[in-house]
């Protein structure tokens, strides 16, 4: 349940232990594209629209290049056979169907192996603003478009490897940390100005605003420590956010720390509150 512990409100429940019927033991099932509804089109349009308005100027720049890459602006939920062809060339990545929350081991076995798990539904029109599960268009939109960039990927893949190490020590709620604070609501520093990055963000039309432009929120640079110490809300807009530089960098800082050694570290040290100083 990698997903809900970390995007939403259900961490503490167990995950079944055996997929749902018409799964498979990956937990994938077929897109079903034809079975979508023309209400169901048209939410993800209405979406798709109104964020893609959004984070004009506020978006990093690589996603703003890869919603067109990939094609993701033609009306409807993307077809995910032809929306895989243009990202297997790009970054060797795919996107596979899930009908909803995967157990921890499952989702960080697809990080690993390059696949995104992305939920087989969407939305109500009535749900705009908000929903507690995660969608196809959170999903879809929010984290594929980064996705076709090579240190994006590359990164994505590495957390999956680490969220099984990380789920063999007992340190997911670390790991968790790490992955609230970059690949769902991280910011990045582009050419001095501050930028959208974190898929739970780029998804929400509110928080899109509100991670530049409140004063509220405390905006600290990427420390990898501090990050594992930090904890998270996810009931409401983030009280902190963490800046990057580049994803280079982000990667090359995760991939060359001893990551169980800092996971020690942190727990032994005391939380930090997101919104301190």
């Amino acid at each position: 349940m990698i997903e809900e512990l970390i995007r939403e409100t259900q961490a503490a429940l167990p995950a079944p232990s055996v997929p749902p019927p018409g799964a498979a033991a990956d937990w994938t099932v077929p897109q079903n594209w034809e079975h979508f509804t023309a209400e169901e089109h048209d939410v993800w349009d209405i979406l798709f629209a109104r964020q893609q308005e959004m984070l004009h100027g506020r978006a990093v720049r690589a996603f703003e290049e890869s919603l067109d890459v990939l094609k993701l602006s033609r009306p409807g939920i993307p077809e995910l056979g032809e929306l895989n062809e243009r990202l297997l060339a790009r970054t060797g990545w795919t996107v596979v169907s899930v009908p909803g929350l995967v157990p921890d081991d499952i989702f960080f076995e697809h990080l690993a192996a390059r696949r995104f798990p992305a939920g087989n539904f969407i939305r109500k029109r009535a749900q705009l603003d908000y929903l507690e599960e995660p969608d196809v268009f959170h999903d879809v939109f929010g984290h594929v478009p980064l996705l076709a960039q090579p240190a994006v990927a590359d990164f994505m893949q590495a957390l999956g490897e680490t969220g099984l190490e990380a789920l063999r020590l007992g340190r997911l709620d670390r790991l968790a940390r790490l992955y609230w604070y970059t690949v769902e609501f991280g910011l990045a520093r582009e050419d001095g100005d501050l930028k959208i990055y974190g898929a739970g963000i780029l998804s929400s039309f509110g928080e899109s605003r509100f991670s530049l432009e409140s004063p509220a929120p405390r905006r600290r640079p990427f420390d990898l420590l501090e990050v594992l110490r930090t904890r998270y809300v996810s009931s409401e807009f983030q009280k902190g956010y963490f800046v990057i530089d580049s994803f280079e960098g982000l990667l090359k800082q995760v991939m060359k720390a001893d990551l169980p050694a800092l996971f020690e570290k942190a727990a032994a040290l005391e939380d930090l509150d997101p919104g301190r100083g």
